[in-house]
């Protein structure tokens, strides 16, 4: 899996020339942003929880977000609890800091916070630490293959130490 899943998925969009690919790391919200040059907000995080039976969930929302406990339980009837690292590899093919939801090795249920409608573009990572993608939240709706928009982040002006 890793970068090269994903440049395969992008392939058959015509878009892998799209993938930026960094010198340095991009392995978290403030990296990538750093290596963007974009406000940290701007970087599509996507978050990986255990969801139903052996599926993995992963949850894409703005980097200046922090889900809601409370939210997370009342939309997906369980609690939100993460995977670890070697649990994300095993589902996702994707080492945590490159996570992202397009070249999956195993099929995950996407969902796509409400948080990233705030701006025209984001940056998801593209399956390593050190890439990152520009697409339209609506494209990234649609190339993750998401299931339905959601609302289970805190609102950005409660969110501290990002």
């Amino acid at each position: 899996m890793t970068i090269d899943s994903v440049k395969s998925h992008f392939r058959k969009l015509g878009r892998e020339g799209d993938i930026l690919e960094f010198d340095q790391s991009s392995a978290t919200v403030e990296l990538a942003a750093a290596a963007l040059g974009v406000e940290p907000a701007r970087i599509a995080k996507t978050l990986s929880f255990r969801g139903e039976g052996e599926r993995a969930l992963l949850i894409v929302s703005a980097g200046n977000t922090k889900i809601d406990n409370k939210k997370f339980k009342k939309t997906f009837g369980f609690k939100a609890r993460f995977l670890s690292p070697v649990e994300v590899l095993e589902q996702t093919g994707h080492e945590v800091g490159g996570v992202c939801p397009f070249g999956l090795k195993n099929d995950c249920d996407v969902f796509i916070d409400i948080s990233v409608k705030e701006f025209n573009t984001l940056f998801p990572a593209c399956g390593s630490s050190n890439s990152a993608i520009e697409l339209a939240n609506e494209e990234l709706f649609q190339i993750s293959g998401a299931k339905d928009w959601v609302d289970i982040c805190k609102p950005q002006e409660q969110v501290s130490n990002i």
